[in-house]
């Protein structure tokens, strides 16, 4: 029986990005793109479980490799699968705190989105209040091995946060200086093979 990779990719991203994983293992693994299709928390735990729940038998072993908001999703969605490990790179894991920012910079308060439920942003984003809701209700409970790749210029989260959330979950962290969330140039990608060389 096979091993699988399951890639997960961020927002705007897509499961050919998996490809680029295939030089890190052998022929005992198969490397999988997962295609999902949410844009909300609620319908990626769904999609999320039913993929997982639909390979498990047909693997010996299962990796996870997750990006960004499909870190996220997985986090929140996989706890409970049989996953050997899971490499995240740049993951969400204070879904509230970056929504209130963004509310914070839209000056926008809590009692407005409760009335309005859904307001959109003045760069194309919507709040949603249901989202919001969700994410609070919802937190990250995680205790599958884990390695985490994170940007010291991450626009995302902050240093103290990660570094506080890998200690929770007792994964091992590994912080590019001078990086960015999203991993993409020749210097950028080189640390990252590098990383996930030395911890696959």
């Amino acid at each position: 029986m096979k091993n699988a990779v399951i890639y997960v990719h961020g927002k705007g991203g897509n499961a050919e990005e998996a490809n680029h994983y295939k030089q890190f293992f052998d022929d005992s693994f198969e490397i999988i793109g997962f295609d999902y299709k949410s844009l909300n928390p609620w319908d990626a735990k769904i999609e999320f479980i039913h993929y997982f729940n639909s390979i498990i038998s047909k693997y010996n072993k299962i990796y996870l490799i997750a990006n960004s908001i499909g870190a996220y999703f997985s986090l929140i969605s996989l706890s409970d699968m049989p996953i050997e490990k899971a490499m995240l790179i740049s993951p969400i894991i204070d879904m509230e705190r970056i929504i209130l920012n963004i509310m914070k910079c839209e000056n926008i308060t809590e009692d407005e989105l409760i009335l309005k439920k859904d307001i959109e942003t003045s760069f194309g984003e919507s709040l949603s209040w249901q989202y919001l809701s969700y994410v609070r209700k919802n937190t990250i409970h995680w205790d599958i091995p884990t390695n985490i790749l994170f940007a010291d210029n991450d626009n995302m989260t902050s240093v103290e946060t990660m570094t506080n959330f890998a200690g929770k979950i007792n994964a091992d962290l590994t912080v590019m200086e001078n990086g960015e969330h999203w991993f993409h140039t020749e210097e950028q990608m080189t640390f990252l093979d590098n990383w996930f060389k030395e911890n696959i």
